[in-house]
């Protein structure tokens, strides 16, 4: 299998009525409210109620006038830190799979795509990767289905991904382990780490975090998937982690690539789940030494792979902590039917 197009903005995309658009929104977003961040530069508050950092904020705005979404596009949406490299990983060797041929699934071009590419380049954000560099790219010709990834909250995503019809994927995960791998994940980009999660702590039950409120992201997608279950996939990163092969086989028959029987029989579904264990892909050398573009700033792609685990915030959050988050996740999911697998041993 070719390597699917890339979906990156290229030297052609750019001219200077995209530039002007950039300027503009960049100049509106620079008068909206901030707050103190943490890092070098603050958030700002949209006036959908989220916070991000200016540029990734402008990069929404471009989004949500430029892209415009197909019904055969198959989207993923998460908030930070919750499996997002992870689901990338399942839903491109899922949906790009061949099984190999002769040689066998070991061969599958999907597969051997991932050994040699990290997650997000095969499956890219809106965001921080495609509407950015003042550019606006026309993915018009590009062929279906197109696989990408977004933070963006519901209520600012591009209209057109409602109206589409497209497949949406969200996944999200206990907000303890969230607030810790967010936590980690930020303090690594300071140039001084603080090394103690209390001020990230406070800010993040205040709502004040990459695009949070995290409790409003969550509820979002999880009552657009309760009005269009055939439209919204809702899991969690815990489901996913205790059960991986049966949740890929939920996944899969989602985006319309049920596996075969003749495709169970040959284990090319456990194959997946192996070529995309934690295991697997932060052993990959692209992954261990390999970097990538956000926000127009490199990356290293190790930084996406830190443990994988679950129940992991004990060892950061004291039990005052973890009471206080969980009293919010209680009084905010309260009758909304949401039960995330971790509330139910609360």
């Amino acid at each position: 299998m070719a390597s699917p197009p890339s979906l990156l903005p290229s030297a052609g995309d750019d001219d200077e009525s995209q530039r002007e658009v950039y300027e503009q929104l960049r100049q509106l977003v620079s008068t909206y409210p901030t707050v103190p961040s943490g890092l070098d530069t603050p958030y700002y508050r949209h006036p959908d109620g989220w916070y991000t950092f200016l540029p990734a904020m402008v990069s929404v705005m471009v989004a949500q006038r430029h892209f415009t979404a197909r019904d055969t596009d198959i989207i993923i949406a998460t908030f930070p830190k919750c499996g997002t490299t992870w689901l990338k990983a399942l839903l491109f060797a899922t949906v790009h799979r061949d099984g190999g041929g002769a040689g066998g699934v070991e061969d599958d071009a999907a597969l051997a795509q991932l050994r040699a590419r990290n997650p997000h380049q095969l499956v890219p954000f809106l965001e921080i990767q495609v509407y950015v560099r003042d550019r606006a790219p026309d993915l018009s010709s590009l062929p279906a289905p197109r696989l990408l990834a977004t933070h963006i909250p519901r209520p600012s995503l591009p209209a057109s991904v409602a109206i589409s019809g497209c497949k949406v994927v969200y996944m999200c995960r206990d907000p303890k382990d969230c607030l810790v791998s967010l936590w980690h994940f930020l303090d690594a980009q300071r140039p001084e780490p603080r090394g103690d999660v209390g001020e990230d702590f406070r800010l993040f039950c205040d709502g004040v975090s990459l695009v949070g409120p995290y409790w409003d992201h969550v509820l979002a997608y999880w009552r657009w998937h309760v009005e269009r279950p055939g439209q919204v996939l809702f899991m969690t990163y815990e489901e996913l982690s205790g059960d991986t092969l049966g949740q890929l086989r939920r996944l899969a028959e989602f985006v319309g690539r049920p596996f075969t029987g003749e495709e169970r029989a040959a284990r090319v579904d456990e194959a997946i789940v192996k070529a995309c264990s934690f295991e697997s892909l932060a052993g990959a050398e692209v992954n261990r030494s390999g970097t990538i573009e956000l926000m127009e700033e490199p990356m290293r792609n190790a930084e996406f792979f830190r443990r994988g685990v679950v129940g992991g915030w004990p060892n950061y959050l004291s039990p005052e902590m973890a009471t206080r988050i969980d009293e919010i996740t209680e009084s905010k999911f309260r009758g909304s039917g949401l039960v995330l697998p971790t509330m139910m041993t609360m």
